[in-house]
């Protein structure tokens, strides 16, 4: 019960980390510069950090959903370690292989994936928006 809490808190986190890109006074700065450089930062690693700790509940709550080199990941300590280097991957590449989501783990990977490829494109579009908007 307290592990579907803490998912629920952890996708309201990464949520709301998101729709900061959306919102027109997120950003004082308009032009791409360390602040928004930093502020980028920080939402990819709240998705990073999120989705490693949404990949952890559902080991620990003894769903099979990543493999290591074709063997199941186990609910120890060191899965925390393997589910946030699965994290990292999925949000910023493609992958290497050698961990690999299996049943709901595919899913979860998938939005993963797709928010890792969506928010730079998002945050540029932003830019650019707000950079003509005061251009006139």
């Amino acid at each position: 019960m307290l592990g579907y809490l803490l998912l629920f808190v952890i996708i309201f986190i990464i949520t709301s980390s998101l729709r900061t890109l959306f919102v027109p006074t997120a950003l004082q700065e308009k032009y791409l510069s360390w602040e928004s450089f930093i502020y980028l930062i920080f939402i990819f690693s709240t998705i990073f950090l999120g989705f490693g700790l949404i990949y952890f509940i559902f080991i620990q709550n003894g769903f099979t959903i990543l493999l290591v080199n074709g063997n199941e990941v186990k609910d120890t300590i060191t899965s925390l370690h393997t589910c946030f280097y699965f994290s990292g991957l999925t949000l910023f590449s493609v992958g290497y292989g050698d961990v690999v989501p299996v049943g709901i783990g595919r899913g979860i990977a998938i939005i993963e994936a797709l928010i890792g490829y969506t928010v730079p494109a998002s945050f540029i579009v932003r830019t650019v928006v707000d950079f003509k908007k005061e251009r006139g």
